[in-house]
């Protein structure tokens, strides 16, 4: 399969997402008013955020009862007691933290204080991520072929940071209808030699594309539609993921 050199990308703004909202139909209206509606074969990117909010993932502070556990973290990392509760709920691991964050793993991914998001959340109040992002991709997906007709590949995406790295980028958290991850193994560089190890992550790459147009203020873009882009098709794959012991990075944190 070859891939494009170019495609589109459109950004859709759409008013303030509350408890209960319907995100089909907003990002449909969206999509029709920002490039006429849904065609096959469109990649609708979600940020989950939004998404978190109209599935009720919002927890209000006041309502939460710290842990001893909560207690140590606050004090050693200068958090808010009550969201390093959030942040142990919410976590498999806490690996470390800098002042004022905690590092969390979540399934196969690294996220500051768990993906717990306190901007973009009303004051006293924080949102978490979608309980299954894969099953809020795959709800979405379906929900578009039923009432659209149209087959659309359907990304969940949060934003990351990178060691030594200033700056964040995206990062898929949930995906249907796309292969998150693709095999370059067996195929041939430039000078002939054949590639060993590689993969790429294109469900990550196209996360952090919508990411340039959603941005992370009051841009109030929560999700993008990508046209154009060929990717390899499949109804639903989880992103794969490195055994921890494996893990370059987190072998480097527990030395």
């Amino acid at each position: 399969m070859s891939v494009p050199h170019s495609f589109s990308v459109f950004g859709l703004s759409t008013p303030l997402i509350n408890i209960g909202d319907d995100i089909v139909s907003i990002t449909a209206e969206a999509a029709k008013t920002a490039a006429g509606g849904f065609l096959d074969n469109d990649i609708l990117v979600i940020a989950e955020s939004p998404l978190a909010t109209a599935e009720g993932r919002i927890i209000r502070l006041t309502e939460v009862v710290p842990t001893a556990e909560a207690e140590a973290l606050a004090k050693e990392y200068s958090i808010d007691v009550r969201l390093a509760e959030i942040v142990l709920q919410e976590s498999d691991e806490i690996v470390g933290g800098v002042p004022g964050y905690l590092l969390a793993r979540r399934g196969n991914l690294f996220l500051p204080n768990a993906g717990i998001d306190e901007s973009n959340a009303p004051d006293g109040m924080v949102t978490l991520l979608p309980k299954n992002p894969d099953a809020s991709a795959k709800r979405i997906r379906d929900e578009i072929w039923n009432r659209f007709g149209k087959d659309v590949a359907v990304l969940v995406v949060d934003s990351r940071t990178h060691a030594m790295r200033l700056g964040v980028s995206g990062v898929a958290i949930g995906v249907a209808g796309l292969r998150p991850i693709t095999d370059e193994r067996g195929k041939k560089d430039l000078f002939g030699h054949e590639l060993q190890v590689t993969r790429r992550a294109v469900a990550d790459g196209l996360a952090s594309t919508a990411e340039l147009l959603m941005g992370e203020a009051d841009e109030c873009t929560p999700a993008v539609l990508i046209r154009g882009y060929q990717y390899q098709k499949v109804e639903q794959e989880e992103i794969a993921s490195i055994a921890p012991e494996e893990d370059l990075f987190l072998g480097m944190m527990r030395k």
